[in-house]
Parts: C-alpha cells; sequence; structure tokens
C-alpha cells in the first residue's frame, strides 16, 4: 500500500517544536535534551535545528546557559511554518508546485483534486499552531506523537 507521509525530517522537526512550545519560553533545551525526550536521532537532529533556526522558528544562545527556544510564541508558529521551514512549500503533486511546467496541465482531468487537497491540506496545517498541539502538563513523551516510521 502506498502512502502519502510527511517526512521523518519533519516528523522529527515537529516533535522538537512541541517539546520546545511546552518549555518555559526563558529555559533554553540542548538538541541532547529534545533528542532523548523525543526519541530522535541527535546527529539527524542538529541537521533539522538548523533548518528551523534558519526559517526562524527556534533560537538559539551559545555558551554555559545556552541551547535553544522557540523564536516565537506557540500560538504564532503553525505546522504550515515548520514544514515550510524543513521541506520548503508543501506540494502535494508537482503540478502543484509554483514552478510547475507540466505539459498535461491544458487537459488535466486530476487538477481540480490536486488544487483541493492542496488548498485543504495548506488550510489544516496553517491554522493548527504549536499552542494547539502543546500536550497537557505532565503527558509530554516521545510516544505523544505519531511517528513517520
Amino acid at each position: 500500500m502506498g502512502l502519502m507521509q510527511i517526512s521523518r525530517k519533519v516528523d522529527y522537526g515537529l516533535r522538537a517544536v512541541i517539546y520546545l512550545s511546552s518549555q518555559d519560553p526563558e529555559k533554553r533545551c540542548s538538541i541532547t535534551e529534545i533528542a532523548q525526550q523525543q526519541g530522535v536521532p541527535k546527529k539527524f537532529l542538529e541537521k533539522i535545528i538548523q533548518d528551523l533556526v534558519r526559517g526562524g522558528l527556534i533560537k538559539s544562545k551559545r555558551g554555559a546557559c545556552g541551547g535553544y527556544a522557540l523564536a516565537r510564541c506557540a500560538d504564532a508558529i503553525s505546522i504550515y511554518d515548520v514544514v515550510a521551514a524543513i521541506e520548503g512549500p508543501i506540494a502535494v503533486n508537482l503540478c502543484m508546485e509554483s514552478h510547475s511546467s507540466c505539459d498535461q496541465l491544458p487537459h488535466c482531468t486530476m487538477v481540480n483534486v490536486w488544487s483541493e487537497v492542496q488548498r485543504k491540506v495548506t488550510e489544516v496545517f496553517t491554522r493548527t499552531t504549536l499552542a494547539d498541539l502543546r500536550p497537557r502538563k505532565g503527558v509530554m513523551d516521545s510516544s505523544s506523537l505519531s511517528s513517520a516510521a
């Protein structure tokens, strides 16, 4: 069975930012802490965190009291923001990419279906924020999020 699925990279990135959203905003978390708490490989997480820093979703601080924290409030960061920072804009099919030049487009019978799926996925991902996904107090562990594994 073929699946349309979120990449492991995005899944792990979401785990990381949801974890950070459940922390005190003044606290800085190490990659080791995030990786251990979320059951994510540390080396892979290091690369993902850098994408999230470049995307303006996470801020980093060096030094003895350094680490990572959200760059904005949890209610100002959507799933779409996280996916876009890690993978780029969402496209459910190649023809939905903004720079696509599909020669089938003029007579494609699926373009309206792909457009609707694209619109709905984008809508759900845009309206769902990290604040919506924060676990209840005392319920944050690696099994609290589904895995793409």
